[in-house]
C-alpha cells in the first residue's frame, strides 16, 4: 500500500527550518530530508499559499518561516498539502447495487469519516512548538548518551 508521506515531509522540513536562522534553499531541505529540490518546492508551495512559509530569491534566498511555531498546528499544514485523505481503506464499489454490501458501505462511510474527523481533530491539537520542543529533548538525550535520531 502506498503512504501519502507529504505530511510528514512537510512537518520534517518546517522544523529543520525552526533550527536555523537563515532561509534555507530547496536543496538544503532536500539534503535534509533525503529528497530533491523539486519535491522540496512542490511540498513548500501550498504552505507558503497558506501563509506558513516565505521564500525569497538571489544571494541569502530561500524558505523561511512565516509564523511561529506556536502558532502553527498539524492541521495547519495537513490542510495546506490539500487535506489529502487520511485513511487509505476504501470500498470495493462506491455504487454497488447489491444490497449486502450497500449496508457494508454504510457502516464503513460511517466508520471512516469518524476516524478521520477525530484524527484531524488531533491535528489541530499539537503545535510545531511541540513537535520543536520533542526534536529538542531527544537531541538533548542523544548528547547525554541516550539512544535516539537527531537531524
Amino acid at each position: 500500500m502506498n503512504h501519502d508521506s507529504r505530511l510528514s515531509a512537510a512537518l520534517h522540513a518546517l522544523l529543520h527550518m525552526a533550527e536555523h536562522d537563515a532561509p534555507m534553499t530547496s536543496e538544503a531541505l532536500a539534503h535534509c530530508m533525503g529528497t530533491n529540490g523539486a519535491v522540496v518546492r512542490r511540498t513548500m508551495a501550498g504552505l507558503r499559499e497558506r501563509g506558513l512559509v516565505q521564500s525569497g530569491k538571489g544571494h541569502g534566498g530561500g524558505w523561511r518561516l512565516a509564523r511561529d511555531l506556536s502558532a502553527v498546528t498539524l492541521r495547519d499544514v495537513h490542510e495546506a498539502l490539500g487535506g489529502p485523505r487520511i485513511l487509505a481503506i476504501g470500498h470495493h464499489s462506491e455504487n454497488p447495487a447489491c444490497l449486502v454490501e450497500q449496508a457494508v458501505n454504510a457502516a464503513l462511510t460511517d466508520a471512516f469519516r469518524e476516524a478521520e474527523a477525530l484524527l484531524v481533530e488531533r491535528l489541530g491539537a499539537v503545535t510545531l512548538a511541540a513537535l520543536a520542543a520533542d526534536f529538542r529533548d531527544r537531541l538533548t538525550a542523544r548528547r547525554n548518551g541516550e539512544a535516539g535520531h537527531a537531524a
